[in-house]
């Protein structure tokens, strides 16, 4: 009886780890409630398992890698576990030059990493669609596991596995996920971070 008393207490003195998804429209649930994007979506997958978890949305309709840089700093002001990076997108949509998107997003990860070192990096990978040209395409997508590999970080070989390109599963625009697609994006995710927590 004793023994689980304490275990009760351990495990409700123990600090929530700490996830923060830092990116776009993507994260942030462009067109939905904050409570029907996937971050929140995830908090509330990761508590019903064992793991205690706190997650802040740090995401921002519109951003691009250099803005992302330009605030990342100002994110940072609490230690976090696990650090979820979601950008690019907009770069690659615009057409931008992939080694400033790709200096960018490695000068996000090395403030991280400078910040807080024993944070686990998750990096979700994205790509463009073909009328960007097909070479700009392939590098796009390749600048994730580039990084990944580089900087020691988990890879989510892409954010919208499942959904993206399937029309009952974005809004009209074709772009942002609905509700659904949120979800499936939450599901795929969980099972990747559970494992680091």
């Amino acid at each position: 009886m004793l023994l689980i008393v304490a275990l009760f207490i351990f495990q409700k003195s123990t600090p929530p780890k700490s996830i923060l998804f830092f990116g776009d429209s993507l994260t942030a649930g462009y067109g939905l409630s904050p409570e029907e994007a996937f971050p929140a979506l995830i908090e509330k997958e990761l508590n019903k398992k064992s793991a205690v978890v706190k997650v802040t949305n740090a995401g921002l309709s519109g951003e691009t890698s250099a803005g992302g840089l330009a605030r990342i700093d100002w994110v940072l002001r609490q230690p976090i576990d696990v650090f979820v990076l979601e950008l690019g997108a907009n770069d690659g949509l615009r057409g931008l030059p992939l080694d400033q998107t790709l200096k960018n997003l490695q000068g996000i990860i090395d403030k991280v990493k400078a910040k807080y070192p024993q944070t686990k990096l998750v990096l979700a990978g994205m790509m463009v669609p073909p009328n960007m040209g097909k070479q700009y395409s392939l590098e796009f997508k390749n600048i994730y596991p580039a990084l990944a590999k580089k900087n020691n970080a988990t890879l989510i070989p892409f954010l919208l596995d499942g959904v993206g390109g399937i029309e009952k599963l974005n809004q009209a625009d074709g772009i942002h996920p609905n509700v659904e697609g949120h979800r499936i994006i939450a599901r795929n995710l969980s099972v990747i971070l559970s494992e680091l927590m």
